[in-house]
């Protein structure tokens, strides 16, 4: 056993030395929506997971810092939209970049409303409309589960992903 475990003393891992070996991690690109009392929102995610397909369940991680936080937690229901390589466009407004903010970010892609009222990317390569089934806060981030109640499949193309702070096609 870890002497320090053994007395008691908890190890830290520096922040930008864990962001630098995160960079290193190969993630799938997934723009994340919902339609708020404020109305649309949304945000680019690496950071989910299938958790069960009996039920359909699925887990996003989302920074309680971004604005469009209190949206996801009122609606109740999202969708995670997986990206095609052709749409990195897409990943770099909702994560920010372009200055674009809310309902602008809309403007970039071709969106249409899905069964549970939530924006749905076209053309994107899967589309899982979730209702949210549990909210857990761990550190800075919410992990939001979902119970998958649509999915629609678009074209099977490339797919984007992001390595080492940058976009490629897988």
């Amino acid at each position: 056993m870890d002497d320090h475990r053994a007395q008691g003393v908890e190890r830290t891992v520096e922040a930008g030395l864990y962001r630098e070996a995160m960079s290193r991690l190969v993630a799938a690109v997934h723009v994340i929506t919902t339609r708020g009392p404020d109305g649309r929102a949304g945000f680019t995610a690496t950071a989910v997971a299938s958790v069960s397909d009996s039920p359909p369940t699925l887990l996003v991680c989302l920074n309680r810092r971004i604005r469009s936080a209190a949206a996801f937690r009122q609606s109740g229901r999202f969708a995670v939209n997986m990206l095609g390589a052709d749409q990195q466009m897409v990943a770099e407004s909702f994560g920010g970049r372009g200055g674009l903010a809310g309902e602008q970010r809309f403007a970039v892609g071709h969106w249409h409303e899905g069964a549970l009222d939530v924006p749905c990317l076209a053309a994107a390569v899967a589309v899982f409309q979730c209702r949210m089934v549990d909210v857990r806060t761990i550190a800075t981030h919410d992990v939001l589960v979902g119970r998958v109640e649509a999915v629609t499949l678009g074209p099977d193309k490339a797919k984007l992903a992001y390595l080492g702070r940058g976009f490629l096609s897988v």
